[in-house]
């Protein structure tokens, strides 16, 4: 994986320091992560049925301790950790989903990512996401742009979803009414994070995602997409607020400008 951007070096403040701290911690996670990759780690599942295996909780404790070393005063809030209220007082949150898309991790399909956050009045100010099995690298922060291995990201200008490239679920991409619009999909993301940097990135032009997504599924594509002059939201347009009681959403959609008000009304029709 690609070392710090010294991009961050000479961009100045608290942000930077949190790109190179979020950024060096997801490179050591990606390398705990791939210990097990490919190699039949344990799994369970959890209420409702999703899996968590012994990596996620690896990797869990790892960035816990790294990332709370290093900044004490900042709350914690990650899929792998039991939640509590303490977070809501603090003015800086971490926001870590230790292993997004852990069907994909333990299926040694290479779609997961390791996404860490910093959260700061309900909205992303730091990101880095880290697709260890690729070697990728995203870094954003508020003000500051996005970038992928060290090169700056712009959303596309496309402006008809006739044509445009999408990923989301399979049961909203398969209504008759969205496979009208002429959509061109590829293979399904299962990460929603990463499936939102894609956006970022230039690969997709429009992301969708189900209900009931968490924070720390979408804090730091959140930022990632914005810096690179995207949008994310939920069906009312509104930008996703972090930190809150319950970290939950609704369905949303990510998508470039020219793109995000049509992408939006038709996710709208059946939210």
């Amino acid at each position: 994986m690609p070392g710090v951007d010294p991009h961050w070096t000479t961009f100045a403040g608290e942000l930077a320091a949190d790109v190179v701290l979020l950024s060096e911690a997801a490179a050591e996670a990606g390398e705990i992560a791939m210990r097990w990759f490919r190699h039949d780690p344990k799994v369970w599942h959890k209420d409702g049925g999703s899996p968590v295996s012994e990596a996620d909780l690896a990797v869990d404790r790892h960035l816990k301790t790294r990332l709370r070393a290093a900044r004490p005063d900042y709350g914690w809030l990650s899929e792998e950790t039991a939640d509590g209220p303490e977070r809501l007082g603090c003015a800086r949150v971490f926001v870590v989903d230790p292993i997004d898309g852990t069907r994909a991790f333990v299926a040694g399909d290479e779609g997961w990512t390791v996404s860490l956050a910093v959260v700061e009045a309900g909205r992303p100010i730091a990101a880095a996401l880290a697709q260890p099995a690729t070697g990728r690298l995203w870094q954003a922060a508020s003000g500051g742009g996005a970038r992928l291995d060290g090169e700056l990201l712009a959303v596309t200008d496309r402006a008809a979803l006739a044509g445009a490239r999408v990923a989301g679920p399979k049961k909203f991409l398969e209504r008759p009414v969205v496979q009208e619009v002429g959509f061109r999909t590829d293979r399904f993301v299962p990460s929603l994070a990463l499936r939102i940097a894609q956006v970022a990135d230039g690969r997709l032009d429009v992301a969708y995602g189900s209900a009931d997504a968490h924070d720390w599924d979408l804090a730091a594509a959140d930022l990632l997409v914005q810096e690179a002059g995207g949008r994310l939201a939920v069906p009312s347009g509104e930008a996703i607020a972090y930190n809150r009681a319950v970290p939950r959403h609704p369905a949303l959609v990510a998508a470039v400008p020219g793109l995000f008000e049509a992408a939006r009304a038709l996710l709208a029709r059946f939210a």
